[in-house]
């Protein structure tokens, strides 16, 4: 890849961390200190050396950096800030922090968040991942293909192309029960009953209210599309697996429904929640405690 720009002095950013904390699912590792990334229409090569707060971002130019990179990695927050206050909560968090320091929301696509995220009901990472690139290929555009690895890329379909589908089409992408939650979200999106740049304008809850109107859009997935597509940080994502690392640390181990979780999150890590459950998900998932 042609055209290599350098992030330098970027502290509290950890490629792998980010990638793999289950926000984003167009990626390919390719070593232990270098990705692909598929997003914005582009391929994209990231490496970063371990413990390095420099990172090499090929195929793109410093226009680019600033114009799209730079926003979609969320480089100009403050994490140190984000860090400190959350660190200061309980020994637990502190730990947690230590542990995926270098983990920044990254601002994606709502259109690609909506799909992605009614694909991830009950689906492991890695077969979401296949189904997206299923998608892709089927009804997206091709953008690079690199000899070096062998590969063809696409982009993630707008609604317009993915409104093409039939649903035995998607069931061949195996979505199995989301396709026609996708096609739903489809006519939504193009008969203007979800207008998704709207959703930047309101709150938290009005967002909400409006991406559950899509079918097979519940609570935890309208969570995560406003976490990582509109950056509603005081959201706080609930599935099973949170919900027991929350029981165990904050409840006593005592059995609590998800108003409870979410009230407590509200007021316990305010409009820092989001990034919370961010580090509380990846500490929980890396070290097995959701087995």
């Amino acid at each position: 890849m042609k055209n290599v720009v350098m992030l330098e002095n970027v502290d509290y950013f950890d490629i792998r961390q980010i990638l793999e904390s289950g926000q984003v699912f167009r990626f390919e590792k390719i070593s232990d200190s270098s990705y692909l990334l598929n997003a914005k229409n582009k391929i994209i090569k990231i490496i970063q050396q371990e413990d390095s707060n420099s990172v090499l971002v090929h195929n793109t130019n410093l226009g680019e950096l600033e114009e799209i990179w730079s926003r979609y990695l969320d480089i100009t927050t403050d994490y140190k800030d984000i860090v400190q206050k959350l660190s200061q909560k309980d020994d637990y968090m502190s730990q947690a922090i230590a542990f995926g320091s270098g983990i920044r929301i990254l601002k994606q696509d709502p259109w690609e968040m909506l799909i992605s995220f009614i694909l991830s009901q009950n689906k492991a990472i890695p077969h979401i991942k296949q189904c997206i690139r299923n998608i892709a290929q089927q009804f997206g555009l091709p953008i690079d293909e690199y000899d070096e690895y062998g590969k063809a890329y696409y982009t993630f379909p707008t609604p317009e192309q993915l409104s093409h589908a039939k649903e035995e089409d998607l069931r061949a992408c195996k979505v199995g029960f989301r396709a026609p939650y996708i096609l739903d979200a489809c006519q939504k999106v193009l008969n203007g009953e979800l207008i998704l740049n709207d959703l930047y304008l309101l709150s938290a809850e009005e967002a909400k209210e409006k991406l559950m109107q899509v079918k097979g859009v519940g609570p935890k997935i309208a969570d995560c599309i406003l976490l990582f597509a509109y950056s509603k940080t005081e959201v706080f994502p609930t599935d099973v697996w949170i919900k027991r690392v929350i029981e165990g640390i904050y409840f006593k181990g005592k059995d609590v429904n998800l108003s409870e979780i979410q009230s407590f999150a509200k007021e316990y890590f305010g409009d820092l929640a989001g990034y919370a459950q961010q580090y509380l998900f990846f500490y929980g998932r890396e070290n097995n405690l959701f087995k």
